[in-house]
């Protein structure tokens, strides 16, 4: 499982877009969505492999975006994992 809130300017640049494709290409369940504090947290369940790889994606994200951090979320994810992979609104 990954669950993670990525830092920097990572709304208003296609971020989530981003992610559901890169997740749904490696058959990954779960969801993104925007936070209010401008951040956007990633949830995703699979292969451990692919978990990784997703994880070393969201540390530079789209063309526009300029990653500073992805930090772990502490806290359960209160929402089920989609399959496909999703954007939660």
């Amino acid at each position: 499982m990954l669950h993670v809130a990525v830092r920097g300017r990572v709304q208003g640049v296609g971020f989530r877009w981003f992610v559901r494709e890169r997740a749904r290409e490696l058959q990954l369940a779960g969801w993104v969505r925007n936070l209010p504090d401008g951040s956007v947290e990633v949830f995703a369940e699979g292969e451990r492999d692919a978990l990784e790889h997703l994880r070393r994606l969201l540390k530079s994200g789209p063309p526009g975006a300029v990653v500073a951090s992805v930090d772990a979320v502490g806290v359960a994810a209160r929402e089920e994992a989609q399959r496909p992979f999703g954007i939660l609104r």
